[in-house]
């Protein structure tokens, strides 16, 4: 079952190592992970009944006319509380939420992983399993940004760009978790992109 659920933990997304991240504070340890949706995708889910969205103190909003258009994307902000193999975002959790028979599906603590090329998250519906979602399709080629201020002694890195598709299998999981028809959502759907920064102290 881990290997058939989320690798954009960013979102969803996006694990990566101690160094990495995109903040929106410049505070050591106060860093964020800014995930967005590709265009269709909100779309497409909301097609089947689902809706998009994070919690615990994570938020998301929704860039174009609504979630039906075609264009529009669900853009997350997960604040980053904690980095021990890679990103974890713990606190927080995206969740897939089907309104036609409230069955939902909840990725908790998203863990961004450029190592392993991933974004796992545990998955309370899963018997609290460990689930790689989220594939990082150029983990491989991701070069940080490093800035040093040595007068705030301070350093930033920063991962920008960073692609996400569904990890295999994870598709038909979601719609299996969310009653939906076989076949809702494609396997491999082009989930959307993230950029993570992390404020480090310089020594």
């Amino acid at each position: 079952m881990r290997k058939v659920l989320v690798s954009i933990a960013t979102v969803i997304g996006l694990v990566l190592s101690s160094n990495v991240a995109f903040a929106d504070t410049v505070k050591p340890g106060a860093s964020m992970t800014h995930m967005k949706t590709a265009a269709g995708v909100a779309s497409t889910l909301e097609a089947a009944g689902v809706i998009l969205y994070v919690q615990g103190g994570a938020t998301s909003a929704v860039v174009g006319d609504n979630l039906s258009a075609a264009t529009s994307q669900v853009v997350f902000h997960i604040p980053i509380t904690a980095n021990k193999a890679g990103v974890q975002h713990v606190g927080s959790n995206i969740i897939f939420f089907n309104t036609e028979n409230n069955q939902y599906l909840t990725l908790k603590n998203p863990v961004i992983d450029l190592a392993t090329g991933v974004v796992s998250a545990t998955v309370p519906q899963a018997g609290d399993a460990i689930v790689d979602i989220l594939t990082i399709t150029n983990a491989s080629t991701a070069k940080p940004k490093i800035t040093n201020d040595k007068k705030a002694k301070q350093r930033t890195t920063a991962y920008t760009g960073t692609t996400l598709v569904l990890a295999p299998g994870v598709a038909a999981t979601i719609a299996s978790v969310l009653g939906l028809p076989a076949g809702s959502l494609p396997d491999g759907l082009a989930f959307g992109t993230a950029d993570v920064t992390l404020y480090s102290k310089l020594k």
